[in-house]
This record gives structure tokens, sequence and C-alpha cells, in this order.
């Protein structure tokens, strides 16, 4: 049996932190990271509680020990300084200006893809974790609003701080600098703005997040051709765009439109990448095209644009994702982890990360 993030917060919620309430509920736990058996996470306390938070780290190392499928446990403390609370998002209209360079930021690569489910999230955190692999400094920026994937699927939880109350600063792990709308709302809460408070959320998230110095910063787009497409594509210098799509009709139709979108923006396309191209069986091995085949690269060669990668649809990269560490991360030699270092390592031949 494998032990499972969900499996690990469960039983940090059974340890009493210093000063009442749970481990999880104080908002202590952080880079919190499942691989196989191993458990690291950080305990981020008040420099001046050290000592009492000492045996709290004892009991959480314990109690995570229990889990079944658990094999080692790393329980780090650390002390902060205690941040004024980061600016919230407020849903405000972006003010009118044109595109602008991000402060210490190289290069922006878009991950779109025309309709929702065909896996832009995935190819999102494994190409950022694959370019930080081959010693690129990285950035990601969730920026599905409505459906924010990566602190999950990146291993990431809590709040970010902000030192000044204006600036936020970012979370980090597997090498990649994110941020995610996701960290700034409560879990399952719903994003109900229209498109000028998404257009300013985007903005914020751009200009007052402190990225530091990156190579490139992945942007992780939501589906369809809509407000924050545009707003990224108008107020940033967008070095290129990879479109995501499953082989079957359906979900090219959705592809040519979001294609002709930065067509229209003037976005160049880096390449097209087929995911769930085939389902390799965890049993056996057998391949099978349950999407059909090819239509991608068909549609990439009638574009003259690059085919990146043929992603198979493997229940690894899901597991991978779903516990807090991409597959290019807990398996980097694998053959599903395969498809995604080659882009990042097309993508840096090319300059454009």
């Amino acid at each position: 049996m494998t032990a499972t993030r969900d499996d690990v917060l469960t039983a940090l919620k059974g340890v009493e932190a210093p000063g009442g309430g749970d481990l999880v509920a104080s908002g202590a736990v952080r880079a919190l990271t499942v691989e196989g058996g191993a458990v690291r996470f950080v305990l981020e306390i008040d420099p001046a509680a050290a000592e009492a938070w000492s045996p709290a780290r004892d009991a959480a190392e314990a109690a995570v020990r229990r889990v079944a499928g658990v094999s080692s446990v790393s329980a780090v403390l650390t002390a902060h300084q205690t941040p004024k609370a980061p600016p919230e998002l407020k849903p405000r209209k972006a003010a009118p200006q044109g595109p602008q360079e991000l402060p210490g930021v190289d290069r922006i690569v878009a991950v779109a893809s025309g309709k929702g489910g065909v896996g832009k999230s995935t190819v999102s955190a494994n190409l950022a974790c694959a370019l930080a692999a081959e010693g690129r400094r990285v950035g990601l920026l969730d920026a599905d609003v409505y459906g924010p994937s990566q602190p999950r699927m990146m291993g990431v939880s809590g709040r970010p701080a902000s030192p000044d109350g204006k600036t936020i600063l970012p979370m980090r792990n597997h090498g990649v600098t994110m941020m995610s709308l996701g960290l700034m709302v409560n879990e399952g809460q719903a994003v109900v703005w229209r498109g000028p408070m998404l257009m300013g959320a985007l903005q914020q998230m751009l200009t007052q997040v402190q990225w530091g110095a990156l190579d490139v910063l992945i942007v992780d787009l939501p589906p369809g051709t809509g407000d924050v497409q545009m707003t990224l594509a108008q107020k940033s210098h967008v070095t290129g765009a990879i479109v995501v799509s499953t082989p079957q009709d359906v979900a090219l139709i959705d592809a040519r439109k979001g294609i002709d979108m930065f067509n229209q923006l003037n976005v160049p396309i880096l390449g097209l990448i087929e995911n769930m191209s085939t389902h390799v069986c965890s049993n056996c091995g057998h391949e099978e095209h349950i999407f059909g085949h090819g239509g991608v690269a068909a549609e990439a060669e009638k574009m003259g644009v690059p085919l990146l990668a043929e992603v198979p649809l493997h229940l690894d990269i899901r597991v991978a994702a779903d516990g807090g560490a991409p597959i290019v991360v807990t398996k980097p030699d694998s053959p599903q982890a395969a498809a995604f270092r080659q882009v990042a390592r097309t993508l840096v031949a090319g300059g454009n990360a």
C-alpha cells in the first residue's frame, strides 16, 4: 500500500499544535511531499516558540511514521518573521496598458488547450519540473482561475506570505517557483468572478509576485479562448504558446480555435502536444489508441509547427500528479517521463526556455 498526501495530512491533523488546534489547522505545515514511502515536510514557526514546537515535531514524525506505506519521515522546524497578510486578490478592473516585460523573467511560455480535460495542467507541471531538471530557473503560474490544480500537483500547501503587505512571496517545490490563485482562497471555495475581475487577478499574480530571476515562466492557462488568455497576450510579452490536445476530432476542433486565437494575438505557436496518445496497460503493457491516433500530428504538419510530444495515458502519470510530485520528479527515467523531458530539451535548444 502506498501512502498518499491525504493520508499524511490526516495523521498530522491528529497532532496538537502548541497554542491549541492541530498542526494542519495552525498553518505551520509547509512543503509537504510524499514520494513513494518517503515523507518530507517543514513546520514553519515563530522563532521565539522553537522550544515549545520541538515536541510537536517529534509527535508529528511519530504520527506520520505510523501511516501505512510510510518508510521514512523527515520534519524540519524553520523560523519565519511574522508577515503581513498577503494583498487580497480583489475583483477589480485591470488598468489599461500595453504589453510589458516581467522584471527578472526572460521568457513566458503559455500552455493552453481548446477544451478542458485534455491534461493541460499535467503537462504544465511536468514541463516545469523537466525544465528545472535541465538546469533552468523555472516559474509556474497557475492561471486556471476556475480550476487551479497546481497546488495539488506540485505538492504545495499553505498561504503565501507578504513581507510588506504589497508583494507576494511565491511558494517553491521540486525546483520550481510557483503561484496559484488556489493558494489565495479557501479550499473548495468557488471563484465566481466576471471577466474584468479575472483580468485584474491575473495582472496581480504577474506583477505583484516576487518571481525573482527566472529563465522561463510557464503559465497554465484555463481552457478555451477567454479573458485570461487575451489579457496575458495583450499585457505581457509572451515568448510562445504550447497547445495541448487529445487525438479525437472533438478535442481538435476546439484546439484549432485556441491556435487561431493565438495567431490573432500574434503569439507564436511553439508546438503541439498530443496527450493521452495511447493507453498502456499497467498489467500486460498492451498499447491501445483509445482516443484515436495521429490527429494532433496531422494538425501540426498542416500548420507547419512541431509536434513536441505524444504523451501516453498511463496510471503512473495520474498517481504522481495526485501525490504532489509529477512523474518527471518521481520517475525521471521512466518512459512516461521521457516525453516531458524531451519537450523541455527541445524548448531549451530552441532558445524558448
